[in-house]
């Protein structure tokens, strides 16, 4: 297949396994590349060191090209850039911040960069910014999420009319009739987040796997608005901010509530009800824990036979 993502990447399939906090090391980034999609390493659970310990694994675990979450609202980030630039890193996602920031500099040291955004509005201050693709997430996804609250349907067709650089689209996306919904409204590429936690790769606790898997509709939400929005599961830690933000909680009481540690506490540590559960709406429908190799391979066959489905003659 030759579209721009698949040449962009230099990777078999345009399927992108999202840089996610504590569920993204180099175990999952590389299976999902030696599979022949794009794993990503994600940073923004990591220190420097860590970072670095991981790049210098994946390395080692896959001959083909992975990348680099980061999201820029870290306060290592700094000292994360300097460590992706000087050990070689080829392809860097950044999300939570303003690309103008980072973008020359990576772009500098001959990296391919690709910014995530919520809204066509951000879409275009990115491709102003330089990067090379853009990430239209919408408010499905798990994980820091886009305050517009814009759903991928209405985000994705409206940001690849906006932007000439290619469009990969995230949020709600876990299977390959999901992925030819996305190409359908103009992307070229998909984001996968959630479905790659139910896998034995992903660095998350085992017991957080399971309440993935547990998940039924309506079981996430978006929290922390005040904060930076970001969609958990429903749990005592969920339901404590809930009760704080209804009666009109400031900023920074919220983040007394919130304090060091959540979402090690609870998608790394396996602390369910007092943890910070970070997954996307899609988790209603993941009901089995799989090898990352195997999901890629079976997004990808399921859109090519919804393509086929949908080209027969009605």
């Amino acid at each position: 297949m030759a579209n721009r993502i698949v040449q962009l990447f230099n990777i078999k399939y345009p399927i992108i396994q999202a840089g996610m906090v504590w569920a993204s090391g180099w175990r999952l980034a590389s299976a999902v590349s030696n599979a022949g999609g794009l794993g990503l390493i994600g940073a923004g659970s990591m220190y420097p060191d860590v970072l670095q310990e991981h790049i210098r694994k994946c390395k080692q675990a896959t001959r083909q090209p992975f990348g680099v979450n980061v999201p820029l609202l870290y306060p290592d980030i700094e000292e994360l850039m300097q460590i992706i630039i000087r050990e070689g890193v080829k392809i860097v996602f950044t999300s939570a911040g303003n690309p103008k920031t980072w973008t020359p500099l990576l772009k500098e040291a001959g990296i391919i960069v690709v910014h995530v955004v919520s809204s066509s509005v951000f879409a275009l201050k990115s491709q102003t910014a330089g990067v090379d693709a853009v990430v239209a997430e919408g408010f499905e996804a798990g994980g820091h999420n886009g305050r517009e609250e814009t759903t991928t349907m209405v985000l994705v067709p409206a940001v690849c009319g906006q932007v000439q650089i290619p469009v990969i689209a995230a949020g709600g996306i876990g299977s390959g009739k999901a992925m030819a919904a996305a190409f359908a409204l103009g992307a070229e590429g998909v984001q996968v987040g959630s479905r790659f936690v139910a896998t034995p790769e992903a660095s998350s606790h085992a017991d957080f796997k399971e309440a993935v898997l547990q998940a039924k509709e309506g079981d996430t939400a978006l929290s922390l608005k005040k904060l930076t929005p970001v969609r958990l599961l429903r749990n005592r830690f969920y339901e404590s901010v809930k009760t704080a933000e209804d009666r009109g909680a400031t900023a920074e009481e919220l983040l007394t509530l919130l304090g060091r540690s959540r979402a090690k506490k609870g998608m790394f540590e396996g602390q369910l009800e007092e943890g910070e559960l970070e997954i996307g709406q899609v988790s209603a429908l993941i009901q089995t824990i799989k090898p990352a190799a195997t999901i890629v391979q079976e997004i990808w066959e399921e859109y090519l036979q919804t393509c086929k489905r949908l080209s027969a003659p009605l």
